[in-house]
């Protein structure tokens, strides 16, 4: 662009501002106001492009003098792809700082569990250290390349266990020592998202059921007897649209459901008129939004309403609106502060929030290490209709008891407890997506 073509913007510069934006780290001794922008405490987009490039979780903080405005750890849809990840960070960046002229966003992020933190140590971007970054990328995009040659993907699966008087994982804040059962699957389709219901006596479990070769999820469910499923997940409810996240509950004595459907820009409201099946949409609860898994919850005196939203751009895990509604059916009302929360690795929610002696926990999403990586348990320490606190207090990641490398989804009912996370689908398996 020549520079004349700034120069109907020249006379912005004629007076002093009353708030000026320094996303360089440059220096403006005496000009008034100054806002600057970091990430990790440095200044520049060479700052962000190396956390980038480090494969890191960028933390973005608006800082005026020494005080912090505004923070928030930005994520990508697009880990291991340079260009696309600066994009969407720099996004949220704009979220953020919209948020922090709107007096709305928040100055400190939830507390992480010790040791959860990624360290912060900075390395500098340097000529030389380029040529060795670039290789790490061409060698993450051929894996990456092989990967989706050689398996389905993603391809999830859904663990199961009795707790017969044991702890939940909310209790243990750990995987238990006997490991989970998996729910089987053909390899030409994947279930995710459990969400387990009990009516009559006996636990039914909703899921996201999603068939490789149709790109597209639908919702199916199941019964579980005292030794796990009865037959296999059976669809109950499809739309044009892709559909995941079935969050189901009862109220006045009927089976309600909230499924995620962010590819039509809406939430709505079903309810079962011969469950498990038979939905019909009662209400579009939020309309031209995309809004990912809406999870609702009764508290204070009024419904609450909570989902991570991509506006503008960005990831869809980092960024936490609420709304706030005198009956689960609505009207919702936004939250004054929304976003209440820019995190990746406790914005999105992960299943049902609990109640534990007057404690409200809410399973998170940590996406730190990419979408659904590991499973957060936070403790709600405000909700009202001024602000929205939260401390994360244990995050849990596979290992020996759940192998894989995710873990994004907790519920549980009627003496079972359901989780999900990754599985291996190689493409040859008989009838399998091509």
């Amino acid at each position: 662009m020549p520079h004349s073509a700034l120069a109907p913007f020249s006379r912005l510069t004629s007076a002093p501002a009353d708030l000026t934006l320094d996303l360089c780290g440059d220096e403006h001794a005496g000009k008034g106001r100054v806002w600057r922008l970091i990430f990790d405490g440095v200044a520049g987009e060479m700052a962000l492009l190396a956390l980038i490039l480090d494969g890191r979780t960028p933390l973005a903080e608006v800082v005026e003098g020494n005080v912090v405005v505004a923070a928030g750890r930005l994520g990508t849809e697009y880990g291991g792809i340079a260009v696309a990840s600066f994009e969407d960070i720099l996004a949220r960046v704009s979220t953020l700082i919209v948020a922090a002229l709107a007096g709305a966003a928040s100055p400190a992020l939830p507390l992480l569990p010790p040791g959860a933190r990624p360290s912060q140590t900075l390395f500098r971007l340097s000529s030389a250290r380029l040529p060795t970054l670039a290789a790490e990328q061409v060698a993450r995009k051929v894996a990456r390349k092989l990967y989706h040659l050689c398996y389905n993907a993603p391809h999830w699966r859904i663990g199961w266990r009795r707790l017969e008087g044991a702890g939940d994982l909310i209790d243990l804040r750990r995987h238990p020592d006997e490991g989970w059962h998996d729910l089987p699957d053909d390899g030409r389709r994947f279930y995710a998202d459990p969400f387990p219901i009990v009516r009559e006596g006996r636990v039914t479990l909703f899921v996201e059921d999603y068939e490789h070769r149709l790109g597209k999820g639908v919702i199916s469910a199941v019964a579980f007897g005292p030794d796990g499923p009865i037959g296999r997940p059976e669809p109950v409810l499809e739309q044009p649209g892709h559909l995941s996240y079935p969050f189901v509950f009862e109220r006045e004595g009927q089976y309600w459901m909230v499924p995620e459907s962010y590819t039509a820009g809406t939430v709505d409201l079903y309810r079962a008129t011969a469950f498990p099946g038979g939905w019909v949409k009662e209400a579009t609860l939020l309309s031209g939004i995309a809004a990912s898994d809406a999870t609702l919850v009764e508290h204070g005196g009024c419904w609450w309403l909570f989902a991570t939203v991509r506006e503008g751009g960005g990831a869809f895990s980092d960024a936490l609106h609420l709304w706030s509604a005198p009956d689960f059916r609505g009207p919702w009302t936004p939250h004054p502060r929304n976003p209440v929360l820019i995190d990746i690795a406790s914005a999105r929610p992960a299943g049902r929030m609990v109640q534990r002696d007057g404690i409200l926990l809410r399973p998170v999403q940590d996406c730190r290490g990419g979408y659904g990586a590991a499973l957060g348990i936070a403790r709600v320490l405000r909700l009202d209709a001024e602000a929205f606190e939260q401390t994360v207090e244990t995050i849990l990641t596979p290992g020996p008891q759940w192998q894989g490398r995710r873990l994004h989804t907790l519920n549980s009912a009627g003496g079972l407890e359901f989780i999900d996370g990754s599985a291996l689908s190689p493409r040859w398996v008989k009838g399998a997506a091509a």
